[in-house]
């Protein structure tokens, strides 16, 4: 990716007026209650120039935590490399001022080694990750995806010693199951370290973190950054006339297809989205007022292809509160999706 000619970056003042910050769940560390996820949009298929507005309008509004993966772009490891320039020419006088993560755990590299859990895996793609963002440390380090081919000793072991390395200040999980989940927790209070944080993905239409999971985490005083809040923007109202041309499920089938686009789907966000409209919201900030109804779910991670999109969603702190006879009409609509 070519970069383009550096204009010089100066914060809001006013980014921690209005930014609620969430305890991560029984740990010293606060989130904001919207994150930025960089997992489609700071590849090579995004200019530059868009990615940086994006990252300055998030921390203009109070985004502290900006959240990566080795293998997010495209191609993998891109976004990484974008970040990394983005770090050199915007972040570093901020650094202590933002949170940032990143995870192994899918497939990044050719051969053994390459991916799942294993120790080597996990050091070396930290090392990687590290290097491609211009970073001494990161401060969550996130087990991308459960591998039951290997110890999950190993694996939370892995994660131990990186904390105690100082190549990252806490550790957290991604879509592990409940049961999963507890084998992890338990393993990585055995060493005497607790989990800080597990990623799910959990929106209106994939609810299933409420099926065990949410209540374990809660027990176990781990926090839960909600991935997908918006599912993958099927809960915007970017599909309520159909696919604009600009729009993810016209360009970016790796995701959202325009099969996934149905009349059966339309007809609940349509619902929804009036319901979002009686309380003077756009879908977009009422699904992600949905997802942190609960105060389990420590932060919504959005993603964004534009700055505009940004600033929408957190206009959803404008109005956080749900009544009873809201969250059962949403309850009705879901059910009869």
């Amino acid at each position: 990716m070519s970069y383009q000619q550096y204009m010089p970056y100066t914060p809001a003042d006013s980014r921690y007026n209005k930014m609620p910050y969430r305890r991560c769940g029984r740990s010293g560390l606060k989130l904001p209650a919207i994150s930025l996820g960089l997992w489609h949009n700071f590849g090579d298929i995004t200019p530059f120039g868009v990615q940086q507005k994006i990252l300055r309008t998030a921390f203009d509004s109070g985004i502290t935590h900006f959240d990566l993966a080795n293998n997010y772009g495209p191609p993998a490891g891109e976004a990484e490399r974008n970040f990394g320039e983005h770090m050199r020419r915007d972040w570093r006088p901020y650094r202590d001022e933002l949170i940032i993560s990143t995870k192994a755990g899918f497939g990044m590299w050719k051969g053994p080694y390459g991916n799942d859990g294993s120790r080597k895996y996990l050091i070396a793609s930290l090392d990687q990750s590290l290097k491609r963002m211009n970073l001494e440390y990161v401060d969550i380090f996130y087990h991308h995806r459960p591998d039951d081919n290997t110890p999950i000793e190993e694996t939370m072991g892995a994660l131990y010693d990186i904390v105690k390395s100082g190549k990252a200040l806490y550790a957290g999980i991604s879509n592990y199951n409940p049961d999963q989940a507890k084998r992890a927790i338990n393993c990585l209070k055995d060493m005497g370290m607790h989990m800080l944080i597990h990623q799910p993905n959990y929106n209106m239409f994939n609810r299933s973190i409420e099926q065990g999971l949410t209540e374990l985490l809660s027990e176990e005083g781990v926090g839960i950054i909600a991935f997908a809040p918006l599912a993958g923007g099927r809960l915007t109202g970017r599909y309520l006339n159909g696919i604009p041309e600009d729009s993810r499920a016209a360009h970016d089938p790796r995701f959202l297809r325009p099969s996934d686009i149905d009349e059966k789907l339309l007809a609940t966000v349509r619902a929804l989205n009036a319901v979002a409209e009686r309380r003077g919201q756009t879908l977009a900030q009422l699904a992600l007022v949905w997802a942190l109804r609960d105060p389990a779910v420590t932060s919504a991670l959005i993603g964004a292809s534009k700055p505009e999109q940004v600033a929408e969603n957190v206009r959803a702190l404008d109005n956080m509160s749900l009544s009873e006879e809201e969250l059962g009409e949403i309850d009705t609509i879901l059910a009869n999706r």
